[in-house]
C-alpha cells in the first residue's frame, strides 16, 4: 500500500494549476445516461473516483473514449471524456462497484428517467458518519417512482415515465438536488425544487443539462424550476475548476508559508474560506490567471468557523482548516454542522502534536508552537489531505499511510506540491 513521506519546513513558491472539480465531474458523467448521443466533457480530473464511475457506466453499456494529451501537456492537465449511452445493456448498478463510492448511486436518476427502471446497490464511499439516501429516494417518489429495497438494492420503477411535481427538501442536500434535476429533466410536465442546494457544482450540472436540451432555470438559488422534455441530446461541456482543491492548496500555503498562484481558481466559489484565510493572516489576491496566496512570516491568527451549505464554509475544507489552526497563536473553534463523525482526522493530527478537544459537533483547537513529524493514517479523503498540510509545517518527517484516499480526490498532488518546493515523496509498495 502506497505511502507519502513529507519532510516539513519548506515554504511553497510557484504556480499550481487547479484541476477540474471532482464534485462536478461525477454528476456530469452520470448525466451521460440521459441521452443516446455523445456527451463530451473537458477538464475531467484524473482520479480514482472518476475511473471507478467509468467502470460503472461501462457496466451499463456506455461507450467511452479518453482523449489523449496533446504534445507538451503535463500529467496535471485534465482529460477529455467522450461518453455515449446509445445502447444500455443493464440498468443494474452492482454492489461490488457502487459500495466503493457513494456518488455512484446517482445513476439511479438518469436510468429511471430514461428507461423507466433502475436497480442500484445501496452506496459506499468515505466513512464519515451517516449520509442517508432517503432524501434522494423521497424526491424520486415525489416524481412518481415506485421504490423498493430488495436484498441491499434500491429498485426504482416508473414504467409510464416520471411526472413533474413540487419537491421540497426538508434540509439542503447536494446529492438530492443533483438527482432531482437529472430525473426531472425527462419527466412529463414541470418540476419545482424548493430548498435546493446552491453549490457551483449544481449550477455546472444545470448548465450542461441545458446544453443537452433541458429546460432548467434558477440553479444557484434555493428554487429551481424544470420543464421536462421528451429527449436530450449530445453536448460539449468543460468542468468548472475545483474549489475544494483551490481551498486546500491555499491553506497549504498559509500553513507552510510562501507565495503561490493557483491557476484557473475562481475566488467567487470560495469566498467564505478565503475570508477565513485572510483573517488567519494570509494575503489572498484575485489575478487574471486565478488566485495568489501569500504568507511570509506573519503569525497564524486563530479563526472560528462553522461549516454550512454554499455559500458558507465548505465541510470539505473543514479538516484542512483545522490543520492550519493547529499552528495558530491562540484557540480556535470549528463547528461541523453538515456531517456526523467528520472529526476522524483529530486523532491523527494529535500524533503530530496538535492539541484538539472535541465536544459534540465542536472542535476546540489550541494552537501549538510546533508540530513534529510522525507516522499517521489517512481515514478519508479530506482527512488525508489535512495530514499533508500539517506535515508541510511539521519538524522532521511525516509518513502518511493509506494514501489511496488522496487518489480519490486530488490529481497529481505530489507533483503540484513538489514543483513549488515541498519535499514530498510517494513510496509505492
Amino acid at each position: 500500500m502506497d505511502r507519502i513521506i513529507i519532510k516539513g519546513g519548506a515554504p511553497l513558491n510557484g504556480v499550481i494549476p487547479i484541476s477540474g472539480a471532482k464534485n462536478a465531474a461525477l454528476p456530469l458523467m452520470t448525466a451521460s445516461l440521459l441521452t443516446g448521443e455523445t456527451l463530451e466533457l473537458v477538464n475531467v480530473p484524473r482520479l480514482a473516483d472518476v475511473s471507478l464511475l467509468l467502470r460503472i457506466l461501462t457496466n451499463h453499456g456506455v461507450d467511452h473514449t479518453i482523449v489523449g494529451r496533446r504534445p507538451g501537456e503535463s500529467a496535471e492537465t485534465g482529460q477529455t471524456l467522450r461518453l455515449q449511452a446509445g445502447t444500455i445493456i443493464d440498468t443494474t448498478a452492482p454492489y461490488d462497484l457502487v459500495s466503493r463510492m457513494r456518488a455512484s448511486f446517482w445513476v439511479i436518476a438518469p436510468l429511471l428517467a430514461r428507461f423507466g427502471e433502475a436497480r442500484v446497490s445501496l452506496p459506499g464511499g468515505c466513512a464519515i458518519g451517516t449520509r442517508p439516501v432517503d432524501l434522494l429516494l423521497d424526491a424520486l417518489t415525489t416524481l412518481g417512482a415506485d421504490i423498493d429495497i430488495e436484498a441491499g438494492y434500491v429498485v426504482a420503477r416508473a414504467p409510464k415515465g416520471l411526472r413533474g411535481a413540487e419537491i421540497a427538501f426538508p434540509k439542503v442536500t447536494v446529492s438530492g438536488t443533483h438527482v432531482a434535476m437529472m430525473a426531472a429533466a425527462l419527466a412529463h410536465g414541470s418540476t419545482l425544487i424548493e430548498n435546493a442546494a446552491c453549490e457551483p457544482e449544481i449550477v455546472d450540472l444545470a448548465d450542461c443539462l441545458n446544453k443537452m436540451g433541458a429546460k432548467i432555470t434558477g440553479a444557484g438559488t434555493r428554487r429551481i424550476e424544470i420543464d421536462g422534455v421528451t429527449r436530450l441530446y449530445g453536448a460539449r461541456h468543460e468542468v468548472l475548476p475545483d474549489r475544494i482543491e483551490t481551498g486546500t492548496y491555499a491553506m497549504a500555503v498559509a500553513m507552510a508559508g510562501g507565495d503561490v498562484t493557483l491557476e484557473n481558481a475562481n475566488a467567487v466559489h470560495l469566498r467564505s474560506a478565503l475570508d477565513a484565510l485572510e483573517q488567519a493572516g494570509a494575503e489572498v489576491t484575485a489575478t487574471n490567471s486565478g488566485l495568489r496566496v501569500r504568507r511570509n512570516g506573519a503569525v497564524i491568527n486563530p479563526v472560528d468557523v462553522t461549516t454550512a451549505p454554499f455559500p458558507g464554509f465548505a465541510t470539505d475544507l473543514q479538516a484542512q482548516f483545522m490543520a492550519l489552526m493547529t499552528r495558530a497563536s491562540g484557540v480556535s473553534r470549528i463547528r461541523e454542522t453538515i456531517f456526523e463523525n467528520r472529526f476522524m482526522h483529530v486523532q491523527e493530527l494529535a500524533r503530530l502534536g496538535a492539541k484538539i478537544r472535541l465536544d459534540g459537533d465542536l472542535a476546540i483547537v489550541e494552537g501549538v508552537e510546533r508540530l513534529r513529524g510522525a507516522p499517521v493514517m489517512a481515514t478519508d479523503l479530506r482527512a488525508s489531505v489535512s495530514l499533508v498540510i500539517a506535515g508541510l509545517a511539521a519538524e522532521g518527517e511525516t509518513t502518511i499511510n493509506r494514501v489511496y484516499h488522496l487518489d480519490r480526490g486530488f490529481e497529481a498532488l505530489e507533483a503540484k506540491l513538489t514543483r513549488c518546493g515541498a519535499m514530498v515523496e510517494r513510496v509505492r509498495s
